[in-house]
């Protein structure tokens, strides 16, 4: 989904909506599972007449379906010269679809209090849609005529090629998406993750209609689709809605290859120069992969260093300790061809090279001394007490569970989730930080008018 329409600026024609829809929005908006531990939840897997598989979770007490699906896909399936093309279709998906031209299409969104939305990443290529329940027939004829029939009309499609494109002038400006971008461009030269996902001025500038189409036609499919329903529906109800949806896509997507890749085994300092006030920074180096024996070792040590706000080490020797920035910050992001350690701060020009040597200092230390029994203890706290959170609503649930099932965690991850967390010992950690933490091969990409920094590697 592109900047602009996370921002809520993209342009539309709005539909009269009455006081009843507007209700009934408000609904979908607020509505919250009833209050249940995560483990307790009841996830079946469903199969269709055709063969499509998908996990449900039951909740017939509030009259709402909340739908998530994803295909293998993602902007790593974009072509070689047109970098973009999945995030384009992301946004054109609900630009209107069989005999529904895109103000007839959203008009008929609005009048059923329906709501549809598709993002990409660099792997995945995911649907969302939540809907009422008596609603839920029409809503799902919009859903398959927009993923099989999709109209691609020109207006559409140049009314959303100026957004994207002002969307890109924007992130130009922006030192963190500047920094994010080039972090990838130098940890993947000459491969499909090393290239904006969102695409560039030119690329957008060349993608036609065929390009959406084509893309469409290869990349959605049953074979390479996952599917989760949560709420108001049944087993049987929900394996008729798969093959009423999905059941005309074809069987096998036509993926093009990609190939595994890893940061390089060299670090580098990379300065882009921005007349900005402050300075940002993105530091990583090559991670652990989603199924690594130490990837939940990983995860813990994480939350440690960067992924655990303010009880954090780097937001602690950074902030809190020394002044230097406001938020400083890590997480792992494992993907399909590579697996990643990444972390980003920002703080005035004259203060980033002693804020990076900080860092650097800290990641250090995790590897040669690793954290505390209480740095261990309280981190096992947050992560295990906190999982419920995500579950508290069905449209979370079903991410939630959307998300478990692309990683192939497995239909029990719910269950044994946080038994693995608590599993993991220092020992544990510290041959985990060993394994990824090699400082020599560290990666950062610096955008602003930065004191004291100049560019090696």
């Amino acid at each position: 989904m592109s900047l602009l329409r996370q921002a809520g600026l993209r342009v539309r024609a709005v539909a009269r909506v009455n006081f009843v829809n507007l209700l009934a929005v408000f609904f979908l908006l607020n509505i919250v599972a009833l209050s249940r531990p995560a483990q307790a939840m009841d996830i079946k897997t469903v199969k269709s007449a055709s063969g499509i598989e998908a996990w449900l979770v039951e909740e017939h007490s509030v009259p709402l379906v909340a739908l998530r699906f994803a295909f293998t896909g993602g902007s790593s399936q974009d072509p070689a010269d047109k970098a973009g093309v999945s995030n384009f279709l992301s946004a054109m998906l609900d630009e209107g679809a069989g005999d529904l031209k895109s103000a007839e299409f959203q008009e008929r969104m609005e009048d059923i209090a329906m709501r549809m939305s598709y993002e990409d990443s660099r792997d995945t290529f995911y649907g969302s849609v939540e809907t009422l329940s008596a609603n839920r027939p029409q809503a799902m004829e919009l859903l398959k005529l927009a993923l099989t029939k999709p109209r691609f009309d020109d207006d559409a499609i140049e009314r959303i090629r100026g957004q994207l494109k002002a969307s890109i002038v924007y992130a130009s400006r922006d030192p963190d998406r500047v920094a994010g971008n080039a972090w990838y461009a130098a940890a993947f030269p000459n491969h499909p993750y090393g290239k904006p996902k969102d695409g560039t001025l030119e690329t957008i500038s060349s993608i036609t209609r065929d390009d959406l189409e084509a893309y469409r036609s290869r990349i959605f499919a049953r074979e390479n689709l996952k599917v989760v329903a949560v709420g108001d529906i049944d087993a049987d109800a929900l394996a008729k809605l798969l093959d009423e949806v999905f059941g005309d896509l074809p069987q096998k997507a036509k993926l093009n290859s990609v190939s595994d890749v890893a940061p390089p085994k060299k670090g580098s300092l990379t300065v882009t120069e921005m007349d900005v006030p402050q300075s940002v920074a993105v530091f990583g180096l090559g991670g652990l992969k989603r199924k690594d024996p130490d990837f939940m070792s990983a995860f813990v040590l994480n939350h440690i260093i960067g992924g655990g706000g303010f009880a954090s080490k780097l937001m602690e020797e950074v902030r809190e300790k020394r002044g230097l920035a406001y938020s400083v910050y890590s997480y792992l992001s494992p993907m399909d061809h590579s697996a990643i350690f990444l972390g980003s701060v920002a703080t005035k020009n004259e203060a980033i090279a002693e804020s990076l040597d900080v860092i650097r200092a800290e990641l250090k230390k995790m590897v040669e001394t690793g954290p505390t029994e209480e740095d261990l203890k309280n981190a096992k706290d947050y992560l295990t007490g906190s999982y419920a959170l995500r579950f508290d609503s069905n449209a979370k649930i079903a991410s939630q569970l959307l998300g478990i099932m692309v990683e192939g965690m497995g239909i029990d991850y719910v269950n044994t989730r946080n038994a693995q967390i608590e599993a993991v010992t220092l020992e544990d950690i510290k041959q985990a930080a060993k394994r990824f933490l090699d400082l020599n091969d560290l990666i950062v990409t610096v955008v602003g008018k930065p004191a004291g920094l100049a560019p090696r590697g």
